[in-house]
């Protein structure tokens, strides 16, 4: 799994917790420097949507959006967001699967 490139959907209260990381995945977490974000993945810090991101990009999501009825992931920009259900995001985004890597709050 070397240099696997992921983008892990997670709610704005939560942050990685880099155990539960790396029993994950078998890797040490990593974040792409900023001025790299929108070369690797499609986007601007900021504004990283996980719609339409660059085809080597991987996508999860973190079991504890679904405490929530209604998430707002981000929509391309710093000052946009899109409102949708638990099922809506479930049904409109290409997700490889489910993951708990998350502190909880």
């Amino acid at each position: 799994m070397d240099n696997l490139l992921i983008l892990i959907v997670v709610t704005g209260n939560v942050k990685i917790d880099n155990q539960k990381y790396k029993a994950t995945f078998h890797q040490k977490s990593k974040m792409i420097p900023g001025e790299l974000v929108e070369d690797n993945v499609g986007y601007d810090p900021g504004g990283v949507c996980p719609f339409a991101v660059k085809p080597d990009v991987t996508i999860y999501l973190d079991v504890f959006l679904k405490c929530n009825d209604v998430v707002y992931p981000g929509a391309g920009s710093g000052n946009n967001i899109i409102e949708l259900s638990i099922k809506e995001l479930e049904h409109h985004l290409a997700f490889k699967d489910w993951v708990d890597v998350c502190k909880g709050v």
